[in-house]
């Protein structure tokens, strides 16, 4: 029986990214609610979840941007430099679908920002700070 050796270049029984690049939905108070009118946000976490790894979040208090999801480098991201990517807004189709073609591509660190992106990126909230 020949031996499984997984994707191309990589080394026998080891994962190709052992920490892949994910997205981390907000779902609470103003995310994920009918506050944003016209917006499916069940289809968007499973359509999202189909195609990359998803974390569901409670509030990440930038509810002023609801939609937001945020984009978590993998472990070459984080080793390129990278830090997560926070999009807000994100209430459009297409808009989702260019998330997760970019975290399918390796997300931050590793492949490009595509342009549209642009127009969603947010600022994080400022947690608090040592006095």
């Amino acid at each position: 029986m020949p031996a499984h050796t997984g994707p191309a270049g990589a080394t026998p029984g080891a994962p190709a990214d052992p920490t892949p690049a994910r997205v981390v939905v907000c779902r609470d108070c103003c995310c994920g609610t009918p506050k944003i009118i016209g917006v499916d946000h069940a289809a968007q976490t499973a359509r999202l979840r189909a195609r990359v790894p998803v974390r569901v979040s409670d509030c990440l208090d930038v509810c002023e941007q609801a939609n937001v999801i945020v984009v978590q480098p993998s472990a070459a991201g984080r080793a390129a430099g990278a830090r997560p990517v926070w999009l807000g807004l994100v209430n459009d189709p297409d808009a989702t679908e260019d998330i997760a073609d970019w975290v399918r591509a390796g997300g931050p660190g590793v492949a490009p920002r595509p342009d549209i992106l642009d127009l969603y990126a947010i600022k994080p909230p400022r947690r608090g700070t040592a006095s």
